[in-house]
């Protein structure tokens, strides 16, 4: 995996995990949620970004 996809994915997993934080800090569910989700999608495109690195070898 590229060195900048990886910090890519794995900013957008702390970013996700920051929004959860603080939705769930001052109680904004909606928030809380959008946080949960990016963290999904940063994991998610991560694995797909390792996969690919399993059959480039």
């Amino acid at each position: 995996m590229s060195s900048g996809k990886k910090a890519k994915n794995v900013g957008r997993t702390a970013k996700g995990k920051a929004k959860e934080v603080a939705g769930r800090t001052v109680g904004n569910e909606s928030l809380e949620a959008k946080g949960r989700a990016e963290q999904m999608k940063g994991d998610a495109k991560q694995a797909v970004e390792k996969g690919k690195d399993t059959f480039r070898h």
